[in-house]
């Protein structure tokens, strides 16, 4: 989200955390309550059931303390450029929305212009030996591969594969 200009910004007062807390205790209270009174247990119909609850309070509820909408209110909000979500821009120097919604890693090139990764060597070329380069790392789980994309000085340098198998992260 760093990289995005996206910032974290935490509730100054326990009433603005309130205000964001209390439709979420309230619709996980409903959906308790509706999944007791009809019976429901199995996790498919519960999700069918939080997908109603979601488009009921979304699109039908009049929400008690804007007296609106929520979906109308946020649509006119967006229409009046009143709102704080903007449209998604790749920014630079990045060519794909994989080198920014990715896994990564540093990693220094050796003398022989090669890195190390999950015990396999990768090639490096175009950089100089002991140079710091960044890995995009975007694990495919259909495919079983990791595509690694090699970044230095704000430059892709190459792009590579890996299998998924004995690829670890830790967080």
């Amino acid at each position: 989200m760093q990289v995005l200009g996206v910032e974290v910004v935490h509730a100054l007062s326990p009433q603005a955390k309130g205000k964001v807390e209390r439709p979420y205790r309230w619709m996980q209270d409903r959906i308790v309550r509706t999944c007791a009174l009809e019976s429901i247990s199995s996790l498919d119909e519960v999700r069918s059931v939080l997908k109603e609850e979601v488009d009921r309070y979304n699109n039908h509820q009049v929400h008690s303390t804007t007296g609106e909408i929520p979906s109308i209110r946020f649509a006119r909000a967006r229409q009046e450029a009143n709102s704080l979500f903007r449209p998604f821009a790749l920014p630079k120097p990045y060519t794909s929305p994989k080198d920014v919604f990715c896994l990564r890693e540093k990693r220094l090139v050796n003398a022989y212009r090669r890195i190390s990764l999950f015990g396999r060597e990768i090639q490096v070329r175009k950089v100089l030996p002991h140079e710091e380069v960044e890995l995009h790392l975007i694990p495919n789980q259909d495919s079983r591969i990791l595509d690694i994309r090699i970044w230095c000085k704000n430059q892709i340098l190459q792009s590579t594969t890996l299998p998924l198998e004995g690829v670890r992260v830790h967080f």
